[in-house]
């Protein structure tokens, strides 16, 4: 074993906090790329093989796996993974569809999925006989603690379990039991909202979440009430509030409240304008706050897109720290979170990887994501062609750092208080965060038939004393943006109108971007752009349970593309030529790289999406632009759980379904000058190819085929992140005609810094343009300003730095032929 990989090994292990014996040989060291270990990746036999829970207990990590859709049991299996990286499938495995995990301390029991796993190691299960549904959590009983558990399914069964003798009464029936022919899979008839995701007691109560609705309108349309968070007593189920929730939990986490009656409950969701967090009180009941969104690939109103955020102590016993992950942002808690005691919520950093469950072992964090559906189920678009999922299922865990969540993507979110709606005569709007961005933007928009007046006000220390921020009057139709900094101090901001009327009030949030528009080394051998001739190689993650991943090489040069023939790489990341073009023909005919995804022309990127809306991105290195390399960079991919990596002219996005609004939610990650063949998942890792296989001596990421033909470069999405920031140029017009007062194609500017806007005009008269920006994606377009551009004359406009907002357009007041181009650095 070369010294660099036995080092790299080494410092992999000691980062994630593996201990390891003193006869441990270099030999046996597992190897990792990126904190993933490819020997611990789990598959199943289903189309979705996610994370449930992971929960270190016994001296050992406990995992679970879970299917879509599988009440009943299923191929997923429970792991019990040792200090040394070594695991055992445990036989008592009857799989299902289980993201449940609660430590009952009095019997000193770990309950997680149906498996109840004492302080030994010893594993019970409960049978879905007895016991079925999709288990989706677990609570401290309300008037039995010591003796009894609650479990609670995703399609509303509720079950009183004896932690001693497993003994199990039904409350109230599973959905999937009393299904009738015809409805779909998640529907049960005792609550509003459909697929359960939260459990969580104290305070006298058993609180339920449910984060989506039935209906094919459900399948499609992001923005339809949706989801509901209940509360039982005992006897009676009560509605606390008609929206989309996930995590319920409090102080005590994974163990119950310690001072249940007293003790704040926590809950999150959303809903299409922001993301929502409840805290009930025992004498006063529930409050809700709003948090922006840091992504909307989370969004769908069936509710399939979220997994299980969780709010989770990851700290130790003297230094608690509790981690939340919400939307795509990994956010810091406080653990005295309650009402008139709201200080303390800070984003930390963005994320890309779709994350089931998380906790602390042994000095780091390991994460259990849900990173290869062989399914897709609805992330179906024209862009990605006929591609299909991988053959298998498959996921693994992701091991990090403690301060990890620090430093991934930049912590730029939106989101709305009111968004085109009704509102009243001074009545506050719900709280959103305020603090914790450096930059932070208010567009408000009256909708209404006469002019108000919108007040804003401000709870600086959290505590619920509200005080004047800004006093904003607007006409019929006006709008305004207001941008405040990081001296503008204050926990929460609301906003009232002193007049009913229809508003928007939208809030965009950033910090400056820390990144440089360099790669890091690590990205090192992948060919540039420049490079006309390259190696490369399409993947698929093969099926039949061989786990392996499947490799059609290639040799391009100018036109021209040549088979080189086919790989296959194992768990150990051996990369072997093998002889089988059956596989090989398949995956070149089945995952063909689609041509004429995208438009390009004078003036940007043009894009089409599946609903026949019209988005324009900004381009990278004119190399791109060379018709030669159509069909030899892939474009649109799944490499995370129903959503899309998007690799367009030297910028990859993170692309939402269509079902939860697509190319209006597009968010860039990072830029490049790399000629990237093919990318996809494999094992919880992103792998790519179009690699130099002689770099592989200098890059610890660049897998080496046997015979020194192949490179793969391997490492995790997150990885993107250090491709460097987002830059490029474009815009809505190049020389184009345009009609006065139809406005241009959306362009894409929000995540970039350095922005500069150019317009000309061929006008022997000056022309009036007004600058439109949309924040969110599906909101309404607000006029921010209004240039005069006099004939001959080129004008710029270089863009404040704390201006946040998704799309910027422009419209001329005269018929004219006009040039707009934006250029980001």
């Amino acid at each position: 074993m070369k010294k660099w990989m036995v080092f790299m090994a080494l410092m992999s292990l000691f980062f994630s906090g593996c201990k390891m014996t003193d006869d441990t040989s270099e030999s046996d060291l597992p190897r990792s790329i990126s904190g993933i270990y490819p020997h611990l990746a789990y598959y199943n036999e289903e189309g979705e093989c996610g994370t449930g829970a992971v929960v270190p207990w016994a001296d050992k990590l406990w995992v679970v796996t879970y299917g879509p859709h599988f009440p009943f049991g299923s191929s997923d299996k429970l792991y019990e993974i040792n200090p040394d990286l070594s695991f055992t499938t445990r036989e008592e495995s009857i799989g299902g569809t289980p993201a449940n995990r609660m430590i009952h301390k009095e019997s000193e029991q770990l309950f997680i999925g149906p498996y109840a796993i004492d302080k030994t190691g010893n594993v019970r299960a409960i049978s879905y006989e007895t016991m079925p549904g999709r288990h989706t959590g677990n609570a401290r009983h309300l008037t039995d603690p010591a003796n009894m558990i609650y479990y609670g399914t995703m399609e509303e069964g509720f079950y009183e379990v004896d932690v001693h003798s497993l003994e199990t009464k039904t409350l109230h029936v599973d959905g999937n039991v009393t299904r009738k022919e015809g409805e779909m899979a998640q529907e049960a008839e005792l609550l509003l909202g459909a697929h359960g995701k939260g459990l969580y007691s104290g305070q006298g109560v058993l609180v339920y979440s449910n984060n989506g609705e039935t209906g094919q309108e459900a399948l499609k349309d992001f923005s339809i009430e949706a989801g509901a968070l209940y509360e039982w007593d005992g006897a009676d189920w009560h509605l606390v509030r008609r929206n989309q929730f996930v995590e319920v939990t409090g102080p005590g986490g994974i163990y119950g409240n310690p001072n249940p009656d007293t003790d704040p409950i926590w809950a999150t969701g959303w809903d299409h304008k922001s993301v929502i967090l409840g805290v009930r009180d025992a004498s006063e009941g529930w409050e809700f706050f709003r948090l922006p969104k840091a992504s909307h690939s989370y969004d769908g109103a069936h509710g399939w897109n979220t997994e299980w955020p969780r709010i989770r102590d990851v700290g130790t016993e003297e230094e608690p720290d509790y981690l939340m992950t919400m939307h795509g942002m990994f956010w810091k808690f406080p653990e005295t979170f309650q009402m008139g005691q709201t200080a303390g919520i800070r984003p930390r950093s963005a994320y890309l990887k779709v994350i089931g469950d998380f906790t602390r072992w042994r000095g780091g964090l390991v994460f259990g994501c849900d990173d290869s559906a062989q399914r897709e189920f609805l992330n179906k678009r024209s862009a990605k062609g006929n591609i299909e999922g991988p053959g298998q299922s498959n996921s693994n865990l992701w091991f990090t750092d403690v301060d990890m969540p620090d430093k991934l993507g930049p912590a730029t979110a939106n989101g709305a208080l009111w968004l085109e709606e009704q509102v009243s005569a001074n009545e506050p709007s719900e709280p959103m965060l305020f603090s914790g961005w450096e930059e932070k933007n208010v567009w408000l928009q009256n909708h209404g038939d006469k002019a108000v007046n919108f007040k804003l006000e401000i709870d600086r220390l959290g505590n619920g004393d509200w005080e004047q921020l800004e006093q904003v009057s607007l006409g019929v139709a006006e709008s305004s943006w207001l941008s405040f900094n990081q001296e503008t101090a204050g926990e929460w901001v609301r906003v009232q109108s002193d007049a009913a009327t229809q508003a928007t009030v939208h809030l965009s949030f950033s910090n400056p971007e820390s990144r440089s528009a360099h790669q890091e080394d690590i990205f090192q051998g992948i060919h540039s752009i420049e490079e006309d001739e390259f190696t490369g190689g399409l993947l698929y993650g093969l099926g039949d349970n061989r786990r392996k991943l499947g490799i059609a090489a290639r040799r391009y040069q100018g036109e021209s593309t040549e088979n080189t023939g086919y790989y296959e790489m194992d768990e150990k990341l051996q990369l072997i030529k093998v002889d089988d073009p059956e596989t090989e023909a398949f995956i070149n005919e089945g995952f063909a790289i689609p041509e004429n995804v995208f438009e390009v022309d004078e003036a940007s990127v043009l894009i089409k999406d599946d609903r026949g809306r019209r988005w324009r991105l900004p381009k990278g290195d004119e190399a791109f632009t060379d018709p030669s390399l159509k069909g030899k960079l892939r474009i649109a991919r799944e490499v995370a759980t129903e959503r899309d990596l998007f690799n367009c002219h030297g910028t990859f996005y993170e692309l939402p379904a269509e079902n939860a609004d697509g190319f209006a939610k597009i968010r860039p990650v990072a830029s490049h000058n790399l000629r990237i063949n093919d990318y996809a998942s494999y094992r919880g890792m992103l792998l790519m190819t179009g690699v130099d296989p002689e770099a592989a001596d200098a890059n610890e990421h660049i897998i080496l085929s046997e015979n020194g033909e192949l490179a793969v470069w391997a490492g995790v999405i997150d990885d993107l992140w250090k491709l460097g920031k987002p830059v490029g140029k474009g815009g809505p017009w190049a020389g184009t005609a345009v009609e006065a007062g139809v406005p241009s194609d959306p362009y894409l500017f929000a995540f970039y810094d350095q922005r500069k806007l150019e317009i000309k005009h061929d006008s022997p008269e000056e022309v009036i343009f007004t600058i439109q920006f949309e924040p969110i994606g599906h909101g309404p377009w607000m006029d921010w300003k209004q240039v005069t551009v006099a004939p001959g004359e080129t004008h710029l406009e270089t863009f404040p730095d704390e201006l946040e907002a998704r799309w910027i357009r422009l419209a001329s007041a005269k018929n004219c032929t006009a040039t707009a181009m934006l250029t980001y650095e």
